[in-house]
């Protein structure tokens, strides 16, 4: 079936694990036969893990601007645990990118192994870079907050025809307008922010379904995060959280009935711990009541490493996207967005998303 040609809008955390796991499932694919530890979909139209190239990749940070991809991908202030002992050498330079609002100014108080050191470079046309490389699907990896940026590089990706997986939560590809824009021009588009293999998201929505499938009547609940790299560095900017806290609440409430007080429901970010690096750790609480009004509270803490957590959403997207551009759909894609999303176009229950990604696998719904 050939690569599917990506490139990468920011080369954090959340790039090194999924180049990295490109890697390892190359590895995997040449080494073993059975079926791929951490995979949803072992292939998808016809394309591997593995077959994920990256053909251009964009950062603003000094430690990067200039080096190839395998290298980049390890340096300060990235601090995701390896997948693998080594990358193979990526032959893709980092270029630079509009800084834009992609750095929070209260960043510039902490020392650089935890944050961002802005390189002296001057910006490149990203949307020129992208036509240069072949890039088939760009991902857009900013941090939470960079609503200017994420918009920037969506723009790029309709001058140059480049797919667009919006992983971060600015509200893109489940804005009507900029939806009816990706579908006139004819490209395939996946998003908003994207959820964890198995994160605190998932496992909420999870739970709050099973209560109410159960009969039971969710009163309060409560979803805390704590962690250590850049992306809890940046959240401490209360300012820059709007749309973060609004993709993972509604991402919960709506399996919530629609009379469900808002002030019985908190989810978001909790506070930053330097020494956690990529580890996350979320707690959870649900109080509710069931048979006879009896009541029942769930205390969950989930610790898991943040980025490589969202690497198999990612591939599955990116395989999706790649699927729906050989079969000349254009336009979000509903069922893929809504499996590996947190504020998809359209909102449904988990299950009815992973079967009608399968149908649109098969070539039985178009998207």
């Amino acid at each position: 079936m050939g690569k599917i040609r990506i490139a990468l809008a920011g080369v954090g955390n959340c790039a090194s694990a999924l180049v990295q796991g490109i890697e390892y499932y190359q590895r995997y694919e040449e080494q073993q036969t059975e079926w791929p530890l951490g995979l949803m979909h072992r292939r998808i139209g016809g394309y591997g893990p593995g077959d994920l190239e990256v053909v251009a990749a964009f950062d603003i940070d000094a430690r990067k601007v200039g080096r190839p991809v395998s290298e980049a991908i390890f340096a300060p202030p990235n601090c995701c645990l390896k997948i693998v002992p080594q990358v193979s050498h990526i032959p893709v330079a980092v270029q630079m990118a509009p800084v834009l609002d992609g750095v929070s100014p209260h960043m510039a108080k902490y020392p650089p192994e935890h944050s961002f050191v802005v390189a002296r470079e001057k910006p490149v046309d990203v949307a020129q870079k992208l036509k240069e490389s072949g890039a088939e699907v760009l991902l857009n990896y900013m941090p939470v907050g960079s609503e200017d940026a994420a918009r920037y590089y969506a723009e790029c990706c309709l001058q140059s025809g480049v797919s667009f997986i919006n992983c971060m939560p600015t509200f893109i590809v489940s804005d009507p307008d900029w939806g009816a824009r990706f579908e006139k021009a004819g490209i395939p588009a996946a998003g908003d922010d994207v959820k964890s293999q198995l994160g605190a998201t998932i496992l909420h929505r999870s739970l709050v379904h099973l209560l109410q499938k159960r009969g039971l009547k969710v009163d309060r609940t409560y979803q805390l995060n704590v962690g250590g790299n850049t992306d809890f560095l940046n959240m401490l900017n209360r300012e820059r959280l709007m749309t973060k806290k609004r993709s993972k609440t509604e991402a919960v409430s709506s399996l919530l009935p629609e009379d469900f007080h808002q002030d019985n429901l908190h989810v978001g970010p909790s506070d930053y711990v330097p020494w956690q690096k990529d580890n996350k750790i979320a707690f959870l609480r649900i109080e509710a009541r069931g048979f006879g009004g009896f009541p029942m509270h769930i205390e969950l803490r989930l610790s898991v490493e943040d980025s490589p957590n969202s690497g198999g959403c990612m591939i599955d997207a990116v395989r999706c996207v790649k699927l729906a551009r050989d079969r000349g759909v254009g336009g979000p894609l509903t069922s893929i967005s809504a499996y590996t999303m947190k504020h998809p176009p359209e909102v449904m229950d988990d299950e009815e998303a992973r079967c009608r990604v399968e149908e649109f696998i098969t070539g039985t719904r178009e998207r």
